[in-house]
């Protein structure tokens, strides 16, 4: 189940950078003590401005210093002047800093929000939206996408939320000394973000292929990294250099694109905002020539006019951050609205011994082309240790990914129980109470960069190391314990590459024995393992059933004849369809693909 709620309305969705806005609305109280910090410190800088006004006309009229009847200076007014205007300004600037630190603590977290429903939602969605989509997008999403959002709504701050509030105050101020004082200013400002804002569609399809290329960039250098060994093994180093050479030029040409673009169109709307620079001048001083505005309220609206145009002409600026981080916002609401191809369903799956049973199971392509697996039924008995054989691409590690709903089938069912306790579907069951008793080991064995105890207690978190060393010696590991200098403490690598294959799969075969699951599927997760350590194991599992009343299900698939032999039942898959089922004397003598299969 997702636990972030979805935002529903209309208006919100088309806007992904007003979503990402909306998550303020999780922390109120600091949101709220954030706008009205801003809110007194750039109210403060028009009232600073207008004081100083005010100084100057009492400076201009003799009353700031004045000489006394015996000689000496009166410098009060003086005092007071310069002690309300300091005071003024060292209480604006730590408003001014506090509210700062709070838009940096409120976007930092809005950042940590963002990134955790990135991971929470990547962890969601089934393992065909990842194979859509590589990991480089969804690393992506989580570094450069979050990043710009996280810039934008800082800016947001000093920028949006703070200019709007100056510009309201300048503008209010000027209208002040003179309504046509403050409208033009205010006609020049809107006309200029006006014209910025025809930009904004074109700023944001810039950076939509800024966006992809960098994708295709982080894609090819997290596959140059995952395997380096590969390319070491070929000789590819310098084509993977050259591709990700050319991958990098188009990142960088479509990044050029982009600057040029914002640098030919935005200095035109700046150039016309300035322009209420020159009317306050020139208006002002027509207004002190008619004696309608003293030397200090020109000297203010200057001063007004001047932050003004300085504030707004950073605006360009603003804008193509926010169209970066508008196209950033959709590409991360593309990946947290998407859903998943099932949803959980709810049952709870009994105890005891587990059987899996398919009626019918058709499987297709994801774009609904050819079918992966058609018409698949069979029975396996709680404790029957079956073998799955055919050839590459006849669709078995599908067939096995149906079992925990890592696959979704489009027709039929596929169902887990016994003749005893009844037989439930798997669509029915809750998801995470179907993968604690139904696991799938796949032959490419994976190991976190993590202790060789916290691998193995991902299954069962409470395990004690006497535990541990009893699952190690069930998948026959207890010789890598043995030679690690730490023991269970020691870290195994990114990975696991510290480790050869067939210790990895040893490890993975330990961690998923030590869930104690009761139907155990093996993508050929016994290839790099020899015949006699391969039979031990599963000699291993086969007495589960005799000391501890364990009845493991296993379904192996397999293309090793020494594997085939340890289990009760053989299915054959052929062009993804139960071709023939039965022991392997029984396909061997009457199953001519079988013997082709196998080699005998």
């Amino acid at each position: 189940m997702n636990r972030y709620p979805k935002q529903n309305a209309a208006w919100l969705v088309k806007a992904p950078l007003l979503r990402c806005l909306a998550i303020y609305a999780q922390m109120p109280w600091r949101f709220t003590l954030t706008a009205v910090l801003f809110a007194f410190a750039n109210i403060g800088v028009a009232w600073q401005q207008w004081l100083i006004g005010r100084a100057l006309n009492d400076v201009n009229r003799g009353h700031v210093v004045v000489r006394l009847p015996d000689g000496s200076l009166d410098y009060h007014r003086a005092m007071f002047w310069l002690t309300l205007l300091v005071g003024i300004a060292s209480l604006r600037a730590l408003i001014q800093y506090l509210a700062g630190v709070m838009s940096m603590i409120v976007g930092q977290e809005l950042l940590f929000k963002i990134r955790e429903r990135i991971l929470v939602q990547i962890q969601r969605l089934d393992l065909g939206y990842h194979r859509r989509h590589g990991m480089g997008e969804l690393v992506t999403r989580t570094t450069r996408d979050a990043d710009k959002v996280r810039d934008a709504l800082i800016n947001f701050w000093r920028q949006i939320f703070e200019t709007t509030l100056l510009v309201l105050a300048s503008i209010g101020m000027l209208y002040w000394y003179s309504p046509w004082l403050g409208i033009v200013p205010l006609v020049l400002t809107l006309t200029g973000l006006a014209i910025l804002m025809t930009h904004m569609e074109h700023l944001v399809e810039l950076d939509r292929a800024v966006g992809s290329a960098y994708d295709k960039v982080n894609q090819n250098l997290t596959e140059g990294v995952n395997g380096v060994r590969v390319i070491k093994a070929f000789s590819l180093e310098s084509a993977r250099i050259a591709s990700f050479e050319t991958q990098i030029a188009g990142f960088s040409g479509a990044s050029r694109d982009a600057i040029a673009y914002a640098a030919r169109r935005i200095p035109l709307p700046q150039c016309i905002v300035a322009l209420s620079h020159v009317w306050v001048l020139a208006y002002g001083a027509t207004l002190i020539g008619q004696g309608q505005l003293t030397i200090g309220g020109l000297v203010a609206s200057l001063l007004l006019a001047n932050t003004l145009v300085l504030r707004v002409e950073g605006i360009g600026r603003v804008m193509q951050i926010f169209a970066d981080a508008r196209a950033s916002a959709q590409r991360i609401w593309n990946l947290l609205d998407a859903e998943p191809q099932f949803e959980s369903g709810t049952v709870a799956l009994p105890q005891g011994p587990l059987g899996v049973r398919l009626q019918n199971v058709n499987v297709t392509t994801p774009e609904g082309g050819n079918d992966i697996l058609g018409d698949i039924s069979f029975a396996i008995e709680p404790g029957e240790i079956v073998a799955l054989v055919g050839t590459t691409g006849s669709g078995k590690s599908t067939l096995l990914g149906l079992l925990p709903r890592l696959a979704h089938a489009h027709a039929g069912s596929v169902s887990v129980g016994s003749a005893e306790q009844g037989w439930f579907s798997v669509d029915s069951l809750d998801t995470s109470a179907l993968r604690e008793r139904v696991h799938v080991v796949p032959q490419e064995s994976f190991l976190f960069s993590d202790t060789l105890a916290a691998n193995l207690r991902l299954g069962a978190p409470d395990a004690s190391d006497t535990t541990l060393r009893a699952a190690l010696k069930m998948a026959c590991a207890e010789d890598i314990l043995d030679g690690l200098r730490e023991g269970f403490a020691t870290r195994l690598g990114d990975r696991g590459m510290t480790l050869s294959g067939g210790q990895r799969q040893r490890l993975c075969l330990a961690r998923a024995l030590l869930a104690r699951p009761a139907v155990l599927g093996l993508d050929d997760a016994t290839s790099a393992l020899d015949a006699t350590t391969e039979r031990t194991v599963l000699q291993n599992i086969r007495q589960l059933r005799a000391s501890a009343g364990e009845a493991i299900t296993v379904l192996i698939v397999s293309s090793k004849l020494s594997t085939i032999l340890l289990a009760d039942r053989v299915l054959l898959l052929a062009a993804g369809r139960i071709a023939a089922q039965g022991t392997h004397a029984e396909l061997a003598s009457r199953e001519p693909a079988y013997r082709d299969l196998m080699g005998i």
